[in-house]
């Protein structure tokens, strides 16, 4: 194969929706513009999260929207975890003006029920994960780019606190917005790097003979 793979359309085998989805790229928040995604587009979004698959339907993560007026709040955190983490008086300038990155800002919060006794904690991350991905494919098919922005502060305590109840955990930050540059595909969309078919080792008693 080809360092990287080019995706080839047929029909009736990849539809316009699946066509949209093979198109998505995270778009970094400097390259987020107005207009965001309106209320009622997130809440369309977050109605995809909810389409994931979702063992026992424990619902095991959150949205949290950030409104505007909330956003300098947000921006004093970042500054003092800066401060606290030892960065210097620019980088801590830096840090509060993260949170005014992107048109639109929401937390993704995750609570994992461990010791539930038919859905391991593995499962039920990886239903927040399909939900996640489920919002920003939703965002992408409605004509926005968006990002997940994490880092060392996603876990420092006071900021936690700020999103977080007993047993909640913050994943990070979904900016919003239009793009306003193309994004640009990852160097590895290679379906077959990753595909492969099952095969049991050379020798095994279970192996199908040739």
């Amino acid at each position: 194969m080809n360092e990287r793979a080019e995706w080839k359309f047929s029909e009736p085998v990849c539809s316009d929706a699946l066509k949209q989805l093979l198109t998505r790229h995270s778009v970094g928040p400097k390259h987020l513009v107005p207009p965001a995604p309106t209320e009622e587009q997130v809440w369309l979004a977050v109605g995809a999260a909810l389409r994931a698959p979702d063992h026992q339907k424990l619902l095991p993560f959150r949205f949290v929207l950030i409104p505007d007026a909330m956003r300098p709040l947000l921006g004093e955190l970042f500054a003092d975890f800066a401060r606290r983490s030892g960065k210097p008086d620019e980088e801590v300038v830096i840090e509060r003006n993260r949170a005014m990155l992107g048109p639109l800002l929401l937390a993704f919060v995750v609570r994992i029920e461990r010791g539930h006794p038919r859905v391991p904690p593995h499962e039920q991350w990886l239903a927040a994960g399909g939900a996640l991905a489920n919002f920003l494919t939703a965002l992408h098919m409605m004509g926005y780019g968006a990002k997940v922005l994490s880092g060392r502060k996603a876990a420092d305590p006071a900021i936690c606190n700020a999103f977080c109840g007993p047993g909640e955990t913050l994943v990070g930050w979904i900016a919003a917005g239009t793009a306003s540059k193309a994004p640009h595909p990852r160097h590895n969309d290679n379906p077959d790097a990753i595909l492969r078919r099952w095969q049991l080792p050379q020798g095994s008693q279970n192996a199908p003979q040739s």
